[in-house]
């Protein structure tokens, strides 16, 4: 594990996190899940939370903006990392109680980690090995 990173964001075991939507109901406002496509590759690259502050900001301006529920607050994803996104397309699904938005990348990463050689990577960067559960980075 490199230095700074944590055992969850980097480590082999496997540690879902099955009470976080039970935790975001009860400390925030009301959200819906949104699942994050990079419409280039068709790679699911983060999946995130709305809430209609936030979904009616990102649909104004055509940028990937949501809203944090670490943090309970306005999240403009890249705001300061500078890892921003255009918004191309919004869907709902058909109980509308989630979202995909279809994103470009306007420099190239997503995920607040990093690989070995510094560079950004999608959320979704360790595989389960389904004989162990255990994690396989497949960004290193």
């Amino acid at each position: 594990m490199r230095c700074g990173l944590n055992e969850k964001e980097e480590g082999e075991q496997l540690q879902i996190d099955f009470g976080k939507l039970a935790r975001v109901s009860a400390s925030c406002s009301a959200v819906v899940p949104v699942a994050i496509q990079d419409a280039d590759t068709g790679k699911i690259i983060l999946v995130a939370y709305t809430n209609e502050q936030a979904f009616r900001q990102a649909m104004r301006e055509r940028k990937l903006v949501l809203w944090s529920t670490s943090r309970n607050e306005l999240w403009e994803k890249g705001k300061t990392s500078g890892e921003t996104f255009e918004l191309l397309e919004a869907y709902v699904n058909c109980e509308q109680n989630s979202l995909l938005y279809r994103v470009r990348p306007n420099r190239g990463g997503v995920c607040h980690t990093r690989n070995r050689k510094n560079q950004a990577r999608n959320c979704f960067y360790r595989r389960i090995r389904f004989d162990s559960l255990a994690l396989e980075n497949i960004d290193p």
